[in-house]
């Protein structure tokens, strides 16, 4: 069962989001935050295995929160969960590390199934963040090579993590074991100096892979 903190600075958001995630029997909602620095508090004392972060809160924000939870506890998953489909907000939580961005207009579906994505290392973006985001990266950053040499696998691997793909899916087209998946990506990963597969996605879709 994964355990779970909810950051969100309005109380009765959290109590719907707490009902709506433990409709699923392997989701349970240990932990409850206002803001970012209380989070950070109770990253501090208890085991959590995800993240469900509102952006704008008080004394410390969400961004804020996900690059100092990210830099501490790099294995903890975390969605930004926000009323505002604003793409400086989105790019800005990828870079600081977040494994998805999603609006409160999604359904309860979207919501549960976006922390499986997470959980089992996809990246989840809202479908409207994502058509304004993922242009953007192209525009500024298309013209860029790699600087690295990468092997045709290793580049598959890569591409497929563009495209936000979880281990197994990968696995499953290549024709590999998700043990293999998860060596050749822990290789790309020290060759691109990247953290985690969330950078890696990014470096992907910059280095049109």
């Amino acid at each position: 069962m994964w355990k779970v903190l909810l950051v969100e600075d309005q109380a009765i958001v959290r109590q719907g989001l707490k009902v709506i995630l433990e409709q699923d029997e392997d989701i349970k909602v240990t932990h409850e935050a206002s803001n970012g620095a209380e989070a950070i508090e109770i990253l501090q004392k208890y085991s959590i295995d995800f993240v469900m972060m509102d952006v704008r809160m008080p004394v410390m924000n969400g961004l804020e929160a996900t690059r100092i939870i990210k830099k501490q506890w790099p294995a903890v998953k975390i969605l930004i969960l926000t009323t505002f489909n604003d793409d400086e907000y989105a790019m800005q939580a990828l870079k600081e590390g977040a494994n998805g961005f999603l609006l409160k207009t999604a359904d309860s579906g979207k919501l549960i199934d976006a922390v499986y994505s997470c959980m089992s290392g996809g990246l989840t973006i809202h479908d409207e963040v994502a058509a304004k985001v993922l242009p953007r990266l192209l525009r500024r950053e298309k013209k860029e090579t790699v600087s690295v040499y990468l092997s045709p696998r290793e580049l598959s691997i890569t591409k497929l993590i563009g495209e936000g793909k979880t281990n197994k899916e990968i696995a499953d087209e290549l024709y590999l074991s998700i043990g293999t998946v998860k060596n050749h990506l822990t290789q790309v990963l020290q060759k691109t100096g990247l953290r985690d597969r969330t950078q890696l996605a990014i470096y992907a879709v910059k280095h049109d892979i």
